[in-house]
C-alpha cells in the first residue's frame, strides 16, 4: 500500500493505517478462523490468547536455522499458540542484521500461510529506521508491528508518542506498542498509553513492567478496539482475568499448548483452570530468566530436541551451573520426563 510520504497529506496516511487496523483481517481472516481462540471478540480487539515471542534458531556458529525455524512454526499452531511475534526481543533482533530481520519475517509469513498472524518485531530508537523495518515486514506480508520505546536515548513522554504516531502516519500496518522500561531505560506513561491509543492504526500495547495496578488502569481507560496483552509471564494471569486481551510470552517458547490453555481459560474467565496451569508453570516463568533472555529458552528447547545451541554474542550460552535448574522447571512443567 501507498504510505504517507508517497501518497500525500498526513490525514490521507492516517485514515489508510487506521483502515487495516480496524479490522485486522490483515492479521488474517483465514488465520481468525483456524484458531477460534484468536477469533474477533465484541471488544473488536482482532489479535487475542497466546502470542509466542519466538526465539531465533541459530546453528552453533551463530547463522541461522531455518529449517529449525519453520518446525518450530508447525509446533506452535499445532500446540494451539494464536499468533507470533517474530524478530522481537526473544529473537535476537539487536544481533540481527536488516537482511536477516527481513528474511526471518518473511520465512514467518511464508511458513504459517494464514494459519495464525505474524507481528513483526520492527522497533528501535531511531525513528527513520523503526519506519524502513516496519516498511521491510508490510512488504514481506506481516500482519501487524510491534514497536518497542525507543531505548537509550531516552526520549521525554512527548518524544516517545511522536516516534509511534509517525511510525503509524507512514507505514499503513498495525502497531503494537512495547512497553519495557528494564530494557530500554525509558518508561511510556498510561497517559501516553493511553493518547497513543487514540492514533489510527495503534492497536494495542504489549506492558511488560509486570505492574498489576497499573495495567488494570489501562484496562479500565483504554478504547474498545484496544488490546492490552501482558508481556510478563509471570503476571500474565492477572492481567487476562482482569480483561486483557493475551500474553506476548517467553514461556510460551518452551510451554506452548500449556501457554495456550491458560490464555483460553484466563480469556473465559476460568480462574480455576488458568490457576492450575500458572503455578503448573511458576519454576519456568522464574527460571527462564536466571540468565538474560533467550539465553534460558534457547538452552530448554535445545533439551527437547528442538533447536541447536547457537546463541550470538554478547549472549553466552546458559551457564552450566543453571543447567539443573532450568531442566527441574521443564520437569514441573511436565516437558521432561
Amino acid at each position: 500500500m501507498t504510505n504517507v510520504t508517497q501518497a500525500g497529506t498526513q490525514a490521507a496516511g492516517t485514515q489508510a493505517a487506521g483502515t487495516q487496523a480496524a479490522g485486522i483481517q490483515a492479521a488474517g481472516t483465514q488465520a481468525a478462523g483456524t484458531q477460534a481462540d484468536n477469533a474477533p471478540g465484541t471488544s473488536g480487539v482482532q489479535i487475542r490468547g497466546s502470542i509466542p515471542a519466538i526465539i531465533t534458531p541459530m546453528l552453533e556458529d551463530g547463522s541461522l536455522d531455518l529449517p529449525a525455524f519453520r518446525k518450530l512454526i508447525d509446533w506452535h499452531v499445532a500446540e494451539g499458540t494464536n499468533a507470533l511475534v517474530v524478530v522481537g526481543t526473544s529473537g535476537e533482533s539487536a544481533t540481527l542484521s536488516v537482511e536477516e530481520h527481513v528474511l526471518m519475517v518473511k520465512t514467518a509469513v511464508e511458513h504459517t500461510a494464514g494459519r495464525i498472524p505474524v507481528i513483526a518485531g520492527s522497533g528501535g530508537n531511531s525513528t527513520a529506521e523503526a519506519i524502513e523495518l516496519t516498511r521491510e515486514a508490510k512488504e514481506v506480508g506481516a500482519d501487524a508491528t510491534l514497536q518497542v520505546v525507543p531505548y537509550y536515548n531516552k526520549p521525554t513522554q512527548e518524544g516517545i508518542y511522536r516516534h509511534f504516531v509517525k511510525i503509524a502516519e507512514t507505514v499503513d500496518l498495525p502497531v503494537i506498542l512495547y512497553n519495557v522500561p528494564g530494557r530500554t531505560v525509558a518508561d511510556m506513561s498510561n497517559e501516553t498509553i493511553l493518547r497513543c491509543a487514540q492514533v489510527p492504526g495503534i492497536i494495542g500495547v504489549k506492558e511488560a513492567t509486570g505492574n498489576i495496578d497499573r495495567a488494570a488502569h489501562l484496562i479500565k481507560s483504554a478504547p474498545a478496539h484496544f488490546g492490552i496483552y501482558s508481556g510478563d509471564d509471570p503476571t500474565a494471569i492477572a492481567l487476562m482475568l482482569l480483561g486483557g486481551h493475551g500474553n506476548i510470552s517467553v514461556t510460551a517458547n518452551v510451554a506452548p499448548r500449556a501457554m495456550s490453555e491458560l490464555c483460553k481459560a484466563a480469556l473465559a474467565a476460568d480462574a480455576k483452570t488458568a490457576r492450575e496451569i500458572h503455578l503448573k508453570l511458576l519454576s519456568l516463568h522464574k527460571n527462564l530468566f536466571i540468565e538474560s533472555n533467550p539465553i534460558p529458552a534457547k538452552w530448554a528447547l535445545q533439551q527437547l530436541g528442538r533447536v541447536q545451541g547457537g546463541i550470538r554474542l554478547p549472549l553466552t550460552p546458559l551457564d552450566a551451573q543453571y543447567h539443573e535448574v532450568v531442566r527441574g522447571a521443564l520437569r514441573e512443567a511436565g516437558l521432561l520426563g
